[in-house]
């Protein structure tokens, strides 16, 4: 996966933000908005003719904080939409679908949301739901070490932050040794552990897991900061088709926050 892709955008505020597509260029765009860690390279499928046979032209991007964005001190998951936007204009595309996995689902939904005129239609897969929202036990049902993480963000910046540069830094030991080792603390399920089976995505997870934290790890403090308050908008608002989807048996972000 060569660099020669990546391309940056300067933000009003003079923030640059990376990212890069591939796909069919003239096929329908998609914007794939990463999880949490994550970057760019985290939603190129394995084989890109596979993409290009779907008739899609994909869009990822880092995040402010992750790969080769700048960070975003005290971003809400809304910050995201002028993101996209910024993005979107840059490229000429002013119709697409918005999809986000695990920490990208809340954005995805803030994008389609907040930008119903140029959003066809949206998906989010294990995204955590608002913090706030009084219907639900956020952390029941997530892994241990999950529950640990979000203990950390509530605590504030100053407790996360440390905890997470050192959960970082196992993170690259362990995938230049295995990558099937990075999400070994966790008791995932026979139909996760089948996929970190693929050589391809072993490789994937090993280049994506050293260029999330190319910026430190601010991009994954941010993330977490931001799912623990306030979103800036309400899930009430969106009116595109929308499609949520869960694992049964995920323990990173169990079904009942759908």
């Amino acid at each position: 996966m060569s660099e020669n892709r990546t391309r940056f955008v300067t933000k009003a505020d003079g923030r640059t933000l990376a990212f890069e597509e591939y796909g069919d260029p003239s096929g329908t765009p998609l914007f794939l908005l990463h999880g949490t860690p994550g970057c760019r390279l985290s939603g190129r499928h394995p084989d890109e003719s596979r993409v290009v046979d779907a008739g899609l032209r994909l869009i990822t991007y880092d995040r402010p904080g992750y790969g080769k964005s700048a960070r975003h001190k005290g971003r809400q998951v809304v910050d995201c939409v002028d993101d996209v936007a910024t993005i979107a204009a840059d490229l000429d595309i002013d119709r697409f679908v918005v999809k986000g996995g695990s920490g990208g689902g809340p954005h995805s939904l803030a994008v389609a949301a907040r930008l119903p005129d140029m959003v066809i239609r949206a998906g989010c897969d294990v995204g955590v739901a608002p913090y706030e929202a009084d219907d639900i036990d956020w952390l029941a049902g997530m892994d241990p070490a999950n529950v640990r993480e979000f203990h950390w963000a509530l605590a504030g910046e100053g407790t996360l932050m440390p905890a997470l540069e050192k959960q970082a830094e196992e993170a690259i030991s362990k995938v230049d040794a295995d990558p099937t080792a990075l999400l070994d603390e966790f008791d995932l399920s026979p139909a996760d552990l089948a996929v970190l089976a693929d050589p391809r995505v072993q490789e994937r997870i090993r280049m994506t897991t050293h260029e999330s934290f190319a910026n430190g790890v601010w991009g994954w403090v941010d993330d977490d900061l931001a799912f623990t308050k306030p979103w800036g908008f309400d899930v009430s608002e969106l009116e595109v088709p929308v499609e949520i989807r869960y694992g049964a048996t995920d323990v990173l972000v169990p079904a009942g926050h759908g």
